[in-house]
């Protein structure tokens, strides 16, 4: 079973310690971001960004095409 703990920064070391101390059943890993650590945004160039953002803008206003009908359209490509 995977739990998922939304820990007060300032308690998190205290809890992944105690939990540490379990290492036969209990695996852990933080999955937040540290100062040290960089959001992958962040080494995304300008023009990447603005393309993501496009498409976000684009997605909003429906302009999707489903992975569904993509696959229909591309099936003859798809086969061994």
């Amino acid at each position: 079973m995977k739990v998922l703990l939304d820990i007060k920064d300032n308690k998190a070391d205290f809890i992944l310690e105690l939990l540490k101390g379990f290492p036969s059943y209990v695996k852990t890993k933080s999955i937040s971001f540290t100062k040290e650590q960089k959001d992958w945004w962040d080494e995304l160039t300008e023009s990447q960004r603005k393309a993501v953002d496009e498409s976000i803008a684009e997605m909003k206003v429906g302009k999707l095409t489903s992975h569904v009908d993509v696959m229909k359209k591309y099936k003859k490509w798809m086969k061994k």
